[in-house]
């Protein structure tokens, strides 16, 4: 079953998009981390791969309206126009349960950097390639293994143990728990009154 069939998740993910369309519009980047970040939750529980390309594109969407100096390259603004039309194609579409089309919509987001040339074109690949890489290691933080997660973003595992080596994810403690001494003092006052 697909995450778009559930009707919680799919209204989650318009709210997404709509926030996602506002944020281009207003440079904010914040809020498209934001978005990304709400969407990997989604992502870990049901392994959905909408989901992933959501949270893979508007994360990638963020590192490119970040760099503001890309808006002086050739081929920017046609590149921002047609991301900009093709987020809503994608918000109309899941609006109208029209889940390939949909699809579709985010698909063509995530190819749009074939259009471009030059420079720009080399930028906005590499920054779409490292936000899978990135996500990637959002999920294997949540608990996914490594090789599913790889499998799930089309890269390598070793992509993603070089980047969870670097950022130290592998390091985080999972095991910790609050002492007993502590956890004890915490239950007798519940039964205190």
């Amino acid at each position: 079953m697909s995450i778009l069939e559930k009707e919680d998740e799919r209204r989650n993910i318009l709210d997404i998009l709509k926030n996602t369309r506002k944020a281009l519009k207003t440079d904010d980047v914040l809020l498209l981390r934001e978005m990304s970040n709400k969407t990997i939750h989604s992502a870990s529980m049901y392994k959905d791969p909408d989901s992933i390309a959501i949270a893979v594109t508007v994360y990638a969407l963020s590192k490119v309206i970040e760099r503001k100096d890309y808006r002086e390259r050739e081929g920017w603004l046609p590149f921002f126009n047609k991301i900009s039309k093709d987020i809503e194609r994608a918000i109309l579409h899941l609006e109208k349960d029209q889940v390939k089309e949909f699809r579709l919509a985010m698909r063509d987001i995530r190819h749009a950097a074939t259009q471009l040339s030059g420079h720009l074109k080399i930028y906005v690949r590499d920054i779409f390639r490292k936000a899978q890489v990135n996500k990637a290691s959002r999920l294997y933080e949540h608990g996914i293994s490594m090789s599913e997660t790889a499998e799930l973003l089309g890269i390598t595992e070793w992509e993603l143990a070089e980047y969870v080596g670097t950022t130290g994810i592998a390091d985080v403690d999972l095991g910790y728990t609050v002492p007993i001494k502590d956890r004890i003092n915490f239950a007798k006052k519940l039964f205190e009154h």
